[in-house]
């Protein structure tokens, strides 16, 4: 009987990460789920990771503490406004202020930490430079740097020769394609959260730029969106 291997999966509870883990699961491997706690406003999100990684029945689901709010430097971390209401061409014409300095960099290295200790040989991270390119780490070439960096810096890989592969198989896709390949695996994205400003009550603001684009994949997927958003 062939033995499964196991991938560690950066989980926020979005869409992005929960089709990633989906994907990863159905193709065998066994599922460590790895989110953060690093003071973020929308820390509701940690909850839909739960929710998650019970739907999808991880082996085990870990919360990392990470106070990012002591560097802030981001709307999410710090006090700053969230922008609202902006288009797409808005969107994509510079880094936003919802990018968090060094956060991916950050969590692929815990979960670079978290694959040696379970002998994950994958580490599965949601990032996607199509319709959303705006930030610097969700680029293929960091992600790419990012994997040589792990296999000259591990025990795993320098003594036992057990490389470690950074997957990202929603990076070339656009959101509505996304959407239609975790409808396919069976997800219910009524479990999953990606307002960057939620108002509270289980409610999501529809105006931030993550509201906006999980409303245009929804609509241009053709299936219906399950968020509750502000009247």
């Amino acid at each position: 009987m062939k033995m499964r291997k196991n991938a560690v999966v950066l989980s926020s509870g979005g869409i992005d990460s929960t089709t990633a883990m989906a994907m990863t699961r159905d193709q065998g491997f066994k599922i460590y789920s790895l989110s953060f706690d690093y003071g973020q406003r929308h820390r509701c999100e940690l909850a839909a990771a739960r929710r998650v990684a019970d739907y999808l029945k991880v082996e085990t689901h870990l919360v990392v503490c990470v106070d990012m709010t002591a560097i802030g430097g981001s709307a999410l971390t710090a006090d700053m406004k969230v922008p609202k209401g902006r288009g797409m061409a808005e969107m994509s014409s510079d880094i936003p202020i919802t990018y968090v300095p060094g956060r991916n960099t950050i969590f692929l290295s815990y979960g670079l930490a978290w694959a040696e200790v379970v002998n994950a040989s994958h580490i599965v991270i949601g990032v996607n430079a199509v319709d959303y390119s705006g930030y610097p780490d969700c680029r293929p070439e960091f992600i790419a740097a990012f994997q040589t960096m792990a296999n000259l810096a591990t025990k795993a890989a320098v003594q036992e020769g057990r490389r470690i592969q950074i997957d990202t198989p929603l990076i070339h896709m656009t959101k509505a394609q996304i959407i239609q390949t975790g409808a396919a695996l069976g997800i219910d994205y009524g479990l999953t959260h990606s307002c960057y400003d939620p108002p509270g009550e289980g409610l999501a603001c529809g105006r931030c730029d993550s509201c906006i684009l999980r409303r245009k994949g929804f609509l241009e997927a053709g299936i219906e969106d399950p968020t509750r958003y502000v009247p």
